[in-house]
This record gives structure tokens, sequence and C-alpha cells, in this order.
């Protein structure tokens, strides 16, 4: 119990000396608003930026990948060349397959 006592008033003590330390004023913190210039100098540069954009430039079309040369006979036997041009083969016949339907 005396031992509790003691603590106490060793607590008291500290706690007497402790109002008597003198608290230094906390420096102000002075506050920057924020600048005019910061988002004027943003929307300037964009639109700046918009001055230069230019248009995407379009797209020629590929040229033909693939060329397609068909002999094709018409009705009074006359044999013609087809000439076709694709960028893909949609179709594909074998070279061996007029055998199987000619002869």
């Amino acid at each position: 119990m005396e031992n509790n006592e003691q603590l106490e008033r060793f607590f008291d003590q500290m706690k007497k000396q402790d109002e008597q330390i003198e608290i230094p004023a906390f420096p102000e913190v002075k506050i920057r608003k924020f600048s005019f210039w910061i988002p004027a100098g943003i929307a300037a540069s964009m639109g700046f930026a918009f001055l230069f954009m230019q248009e995407p430039a379009t797209v020629e079309s590929a040229p033909p990948e693939i060329v397609i040369i068909t002999l094709q006979e018409d009705e009074n036997q006359n044999q013609h060349f087809t000439i076709e041009e694709t960028t893909f083969l949609d179709t594909w016949e074998s070279p061996t397959a007029s055998l199987l339907t000619d002869y």
C-alpha cells in the first residue's frame, strides 16, 4: 500500500512540473490557395494540342494478294480466261478436281 502512495506522489510531482513548462506557440501554417495559373495553363495546353490534332489518314485498300485465273467455256464452245483479284481465298478447288468431273 505504501508503494502505491509513493507512486502517486511521484506522478503528482511530475504533473506539477509539467504544468510549469511553457508550451511554445505552434507556428501558423500558410495555406496556399490553388493558383489561377495552374488550371489556366492546363486549359491552354489542351487548346493548343487540339489545334495540332490531325484527322486520321484514310486507310488504303490492301493490294490484291491472290489472282485467280479460270478458263471458262461458253455455249458456242469458245474459251475465255476470267481473271479475278481478291485479298483472300474464299473457295479452293484442287487442281485435280477437274479430272473427276470432266473425264
